[in-house]
C-alpha cells in the first residue's frame, strides 16, 4: 500500500507540473499558478511521507519475515532432536541460519516493491495515453520487453546459484568440523593439511561465485542502462510530436517527468526479478530442511518392564540386565546399529516384541540412552554437566558416576566450571565426562558408541570393570573393540560388513572365529602401543573416531 501510494505520488508530480504550466504560467494567471504550485508542494509532502512509511514497512517485514522463518528453522531443528545431525549437516544449518533468510526477507519485499511499480507502469501509461495513444504503447510494449530480456540471465543466475549455494553449505560443514577439531587437529599436527583442504574447497566456491556473478552483473547493468534506453526510446517520439506542434509546453515536460519517472519502477522491477531469483534458492533450500520427517511422539505404550530389544537388520539382540558387546572392523557399522537401537534412524527394531518406531517416543528416550562421543555438553558447573536433566543436588550421586568414568581427575571439584562443549577440557576428560553423565542418568537401556576411544589402557580397564559393575541388572550395549570391555561383556556380537558373523563370549570367539581373533589381536596391539605412558599420567588415549569408515589407528600411524 505504501509502495504503491509512494510510487504513485512520483508519477503524478509531472502531472501537477504540466497543469501549473499550462493553467498558470502559459496564460499568465498568478492564481492558477500558486493553486497548482500549492497542490505540488502538498503532494511533495506526501511523497516524503509515503517513501518514509514505505521504507519502515519494507524494513519491517523484511526482518519479521526472516526472523519467522529463523524460528521455524529453529523449531524444526529442535523437534528433530538428536537426530539433526545424522539427517543434515551443521555446515548446511549454520548457512541456512546466517545467509538464507536473510536471503528470503529480501525476496519478500519483491511482494510490495513489485506491485507498487508495476501499479506506476500502468498509471503512467493511463496518463500518457490522454497525451498520446503512441506514447502509451511504447511504454506498455517496453515494459514485457525488458522481461524478456532480463529471463534469460534470471534463469542462469536461478542455476549457478544453487550451485554455489550446495558447495557453500558443504564448505560451512568442513569448517565447523575444522573449528570443533582445532585442538585435536593441533595435536596430531594435521592442521596445516586441513587448512590446505579448506583452502582448495574455498577457491573452487570462488570459482562457483564468479559464475553466479557473471549473469548478476549483467542484470546489475542491465539495471542501470536498460532504463535510461528506454527512457530514450520513448522521448523520441514525444519530441517528434513535440516539433510536430501537437504537445503543449506543459504536455512536453510532462512527458519527460513521465517518462522520467519510469527509470525508477523499471529499475525497481529488474532488481526485484533478481532478488526473488536468489530468493527462490534460498527457499528451497529452507523447504529441503523443513521437510526432513519429524516422527511423531505419540504411539503405543511401552514394553511394562524391561525388554529385549532385536535389530532384524543385523541380527543382534540384546536382552535386558546384560552387558552386550558389538565388535566389528567398520566402527560406523556398529555405530549405526545403535543408532537403530536407540531410534535414531528408522529401521525394524522391536523392543519386547513391539515395533520400535510405533512406541511413544517420550518413553523411548526415558529409558532407552544412547551416548556417543559427539553429544555435547552444556557450558556449566561440573555437577550440573554430569547431572544433565537431573536436578544435581545429590553430589554423591554425581560423584559415583565421575568414578564410574573414573574421572578423578576432572572430578575433585563440582563446582569446577565446563565451557561449552567441554572446550576447557582434554578429549579423554570429555569422554569421561559424557560416560559419566549417561551412567547417571541411569536408563532402562545405555547404548555406548566407543566408550573409551580416547583413554589409555589402564584406565580402559579401570572403566570396564566400574562400568559392568555400575550397570548390573541393568541392559547395557557398547560398540568397541576394546579388548578388556569385550573380556567383561557377557555376550559379545562379532560384525561382518553390519551382519553378526558371530556370536560368544569374548573368549569362546578368540577360540572359534579367525576374523574375530585377527580384529582384536590388531586393536590389542594398538591400546597397547599407546599405553606406554608412566602411571599418573594423563588418562587421555588415541582418539579413536567412532564413526569412521575405516578401522582405527594406533597414535604412532597417525602421527
Amino acid at each position: 500500500m505504501f509502495g504503491s501510494a509512494w510510487f504513485l505520488s512520483l508519477a503524478l508530480t509531472p502531472y501537477l507540473i504540466s497543469q501549473a504550466i499550462d493553467r498558470g504560467l502559459a496564460p499568465r494567471r498568478p492564481g492558477a499558478l500558486l493553486l497548482w504550485a500549492g497542490l505540488l508542494l502538498l503532494l511533495g509532502i506526501a511523497s516524503a511521507v509515503l517513501g518514509i512509511m514505505r521504507h519502515r514497512s519494507m524494513t519491517k517485514m523484511r526482518m519479521a519475515a526472516a526472523l519467522q522463518t529463523a524460528d521455524l528453522v529453529m523449531t524444526h531443528a529442535t523437534r528433530l532432536g538428536a537426530a539433526l545431525p545424522r539427517r543434515i549437516s551443521a555446515g548446511e544449518v549454520v548457512t541456512i541460519g546466517i545467509s538464507d533468510v536473510w536471503t528470503i526477507g529480501r525476496a519478500l519485499n519483491v511482494g510490495g516493491v513489485g506491485v507498487a511499480a508495476t501499479v506506476a507502469c500502468g498509471v503512467i501509461a493511463v496518463l500518457l495515453f490522454g497525451i498520446s495513444p503512441l506514447l502509451a504503447a511504447v511504454v506498455l510494449a517496453g515494459v514485457p520487453a525488458l522481461a524478456l530480456l532480463i529471463a534469460p540471465l534470471l534463469t542462469r543466475t536461478r542455476d549457478a546459484g544453487s550451485r554455489y549455494r550446495e558447495r557453500q553449505g558443504a564448505l560451512n560443514s568442513r569448517l565447523t568440523d575444522l573449528v570443533g577439531g582445532l585442538r585435536v587437529l593441533n595435536g596430531l599436527g594435521g592442521k596445516e593439511q586441513h587448512q590446505r583442504g579448506y583452502e582448495e574447497e574455498s577457491a573452487l566456491l570462488r570459482a562457483q561465485g564468479y559464475r553466479v556473478g557473471g549473469p548478476s552483473s549483467w542484470i546489475g547493468a542491465l539495471g542501470g542502462g536498460l532504463p535510461i534506453v528506454f527512457l530514450a526510446v520513448v522521448i523520441w517520439p514525444a519530441a517528434r510530436i513535440a516539433v510536430a506542434g501537437d504537445l503543449t509546453a506543459g504536455q512536453l515536460i510532462a512527458v519527460y517527468g513521465y517518462t522520467a519517472m519510469l527509470v525508477i519502477p523499471v529499475d525497481v522491477l529488474i532488481f526485484s526479478a533478481r532478488d526473488l531469483t536468489h530468493g527462490v534458492v534460498a527457499a528451497r533450500r529452507v523447504i529441503t530442511f523443513l521437510s526432513l520427517p519429524v516422527e511423531d511422539p505419540a504411539g503405543v505404550p511401552a514394553p511394562p518392564g524391561p525388554a529385549g530389544l532385536h535389530d532384524p537388520a543385523s541380527g543382534v539382540t540384546v536382552e535386558p540386565g546384560r552387558l552386550t558387546a558389538l565388535a566389528g572392523a567398520r566402527p560406523a557399522s556398529s555405530a549405526a546399529i545403535i543408532d537403530r537401537l536407540g531410534r535414531y534412524t528408522p529401521s525394524d527394531v522391536t523392543w519386547g516384541g513391539l515395533s520400535l518406531s510405533e512406541v511413544d517416543r517420550n518413553a523411548v528416550r526415558e529409558r532407552i540412552l544412547v551416548a556417543d562421543n559427539d553429544a555435547d555438553l552444556f557450558a556449566g558447573p561440573l555437577r550440573a554437566v554430569v547431572a544433565g536433566r537431573s536436578d544435581p543436588v545429590d553430589d554423591g550421586r554425581v560423584r559415583e558416576a565421575l568414578a564410574t568414568a573414573v574421572a578423578h581427575d576432572v572430578g575433585d571439584d563440582l563446582d569446577r566450571p565446563v565451557d561449552r562443549g567441554g572446550r576447557n577440557l582434554s578429549g579423554g576428560q570429555r569422554q569421561r565426562v559424557r560416560l559419566a553423565r549417561a551412567v547417571h542418568a541411569d536408563p532402562e537401556w545405555l547404548l555406548a558408541v566407543e566408550p573409551t576411544s580416547a583413554v589409555d589402557a589402564h584406565t580402559e580397564a579401570a572403566i570396564a570393570e566400574r562400568l559392568a559393575a555400575a550397570r548390573d541388572g541393568r541392559g547395557t550395549v557398547v560398540a568397541t573393540t576394546s579388548p578388556v570391555l569385550l573380556d567383561r561383556a557377557d555376550t559379545v556380537y562379532y560384525l561382518v560388513d553390519g551382519r553378526v558373523a558371530a556370536t560368544g563370549t569374548h573368549r569362546s570367539l578368540l577360540a572359534d572365529s579367525a576374523g574375530y581373533r585377527a580384529l582384536v589381536t590388531r586393536a590389542f596391539g594398538e591400546s597397547s602401543a599407546s599405553s606406554g605412558e608412566p602411571a599418573g599420567s594423563s588418562c587421555d588415549g588415541p582418539a579413536r573416531s567412532p564413526r569412521s569408515e575405516e578401522p582405527a589407528r594406533s597414535f604412532g600411524e597417525t602421527a
